[in-house]
């Protein structure tokens, strides 16, 4: 009796313990979440299983590591929110899979995904024909975003980053046929002289969307 108190109660406990710790990490949906966060998760939950699956060891055995890792946790994802590169080692960066209605078969090499994964989360979009596809781009936690055709010009449906935390997206200005130099021209124009201080800017439709970073 005594030790299936002691179950439900380091149940309950950890329970909360583990509600708490997900809120401090962030919200973030199942389909969004990163290597890294599945990782995380997996691990909390198994260290809570022990935790209740063996009552006579102490609950800060459970505690400590658990905190080790939210710490952890907690670093990564601030030094994240300062330096796309070390961003992208994480959480890895978007691929564009199609492009103006070619499939790229080096980006599917790269990411490790085939046809058959591409078909799939095609008609999960109630898409069925591939040619009905203008761009679609595999995003870091393994969704596909898909722009289809339509009779409006298409390149200026889809909005690309140009600059993220002050890096010029090279990549992007390359599929919208501009470059750096008419970038920074652009940008000088309109009174912005210094791209580091950009947090994030595109260009659609003739029009810059530029939000600078807060000082």
């Amino acid at each position: 009796m005594e030790e299936s108190l002691i179950i439900i109660i380091r149940t309950l406990f950890l329970y909360f313990l583990i509600i708490f710790i997900f809120r401090i990490m962030g919200k973030r949906e199942i389909g969004e979440l990163s290597i890294l966060d599945l990782v995380v998760f997996i691990m909390i939950a198994e260290m809570a299983v022990l935790a209740i699956e063996q009552p006579e060891d102490p609950i800060i055995h459970t505690i400590l590591p658990m905190g080790v890792i939210v710490v952890i946790q907690i670093i990564f994802a601030w030094f994240s929110l300062r330096s796309k590169s070390f961003r992208e080692l994480l959480d890895g960066k978007p691929s564009v899979i199609i492009h103006n209605g070619k499939i790229d078969d080096k980006a599917m090499k790269k990411q490790r995904y085939n046809y058959d994964d591409l078909l799939l989360q095609l008609r999960e979009k109630d898409i069925f024909n591939v040619a009905d596809v203008e761009f679609a781009i595999l995003e870091p936690s393994g969704k596909l975003s898909v722009l289809e055709k339509n009779k409006e010009e298409i390149s200026q449906s889809l909005t690309l980053p140009l600059i993220l935390d002050g890096q010029v997206q090279t990549t992007h200005l390359d599929m919208i046929g501009k470059t750096a130099f008419w970038l920074r021209k652009e940008l000088r124009e309109r009174g912005f002289h210094n791209i580091k201080e950009i947090g994030f800017c595109s260009f659609q439709n003739g029009q810059f969307y530029i939000d600078e970073k807060d000082q």
